[in-house]
């Protein structure tokens, strides 16, 4: 099944993507985010909903992110092997670490699918990173490794775009992920259903058409529950936190001479089985 966060008649909703149409489940489920659904009792009914529910074509909808507003998008960082070398390369000082690096996005730096990221006037180094979004559907602290799958409600494309020259600012690099409207996300969640356990999936990012990432989920240094039960360490997770698994290599800044993304731009990153998230690119207004 896949699930999305939508705006229609006026009201912010969810529901199920079902062919060309969204099958409204906010009024049919009792919820009215899809967070507070995926940690409900409702949530093991989700089949038998999207039959009372009512369908509106995708064409009327505008996309929200798949998560508005989750409680915590936990990032990983270098979490790719060819990343971190393509890192080092390019004379970033950085070294392996025993445990997963990661750091917190805020929810206002997101867009959905199909809307604007936007380059911030205050600088041009705005890069791509297309990663597999982890969303949390059964929330806890501890989490073993052995049971983490057990927690996954689903899975999303997403675009963890950097402003490198503040990333670049200090060693904590949240400053050059937390600018507004440029985490793209959507354009739904495909349910832990339908992928298995650690399959391993494709991942590729196109700008303007052009392929700069290609890689696959089994290149992950940290894999999906080593990731789930190291932040459950930190934080209790709760339903509808995202986990962001890091990204492959192809990333702007290393290139030579680097490369950007700029207004005009349409970036894509797609991830088998999960879908394309599109995001055209505008500049600050």
């Amino acid at each position: 099944m896949k699930l999305a966060s939508y705006r229609h008649g006026g009201r912010a909703l969810f529901g199920a993507v079902v062919d060309d149409t969204v099958v409204d489940l906010t009024d049919v489920s009792g919820h009215q985010t899809l967070a507070s659904f995926l940690g409900s009792p409702e949530w093991a009914d989700r089949d038998a909903l999207v039959a009372e529910g009512s369908a509106t074509p995708l064409s009327d909808i505008t996309w929200l992110p798949v998560i508005p507003q989750p409680e915590k998008i936990v990032c990983s960082v270098r979490n790719y092997m060819d990343h971190h070398q393509e890192a080092l390369a390019s004379g970033l000082n950085r070294e392996l670490s025993d445990f997963p690096p990661i750091f917190l996005r805020v929810w206002r730096s997101q867009v959905a699918h199909e809307a604007p990221i936007v380059r911030p006037n205050a600088s041009e180094s705005l890069d791509w990173e297309g990663e597999l979004a982890v969303i949390i559907g059964e929330g806890g602290r501890d989490i073993p490794v052995e049971s983490a799958f057990d927690h996954v409600a689903g899975y999303a494309c997403y675009n963890d775009a950097s402003v490198r020259e503040f990333q670049f600012h200090a060693k904590q690099i949240a400053a050059g992920k937390n600018f507004e409207s440029t985490g793209g996300f959507g354009p739904w969640m495909v349910t832990s259903d339908q992928i298995a356990p650690g399959q391993n999936l494709k991942l590729e990012t196109r700008l303007n058409g052009e392929v700069v990432q290609s890689g696959d989920t089994g290149q992950m240094i940290f894999d999906i529950p080593a990731l789930i039960n190291y932040a459950s360490t930190v934080f209790t997770l709760a339903p509808g936190d995202v986990i962001l698994t890091g990204t492959p290599s192809g990333v702007g800044f290393s290139r030579k001479p680097p490369v950007f993304m700029k207004p005009g731009d349409i970036v894509e990153v797609e991830i088998e089985a999960v879908g394309v998230l599109r995001n055209p690119v505008e500049q600050q207004a």
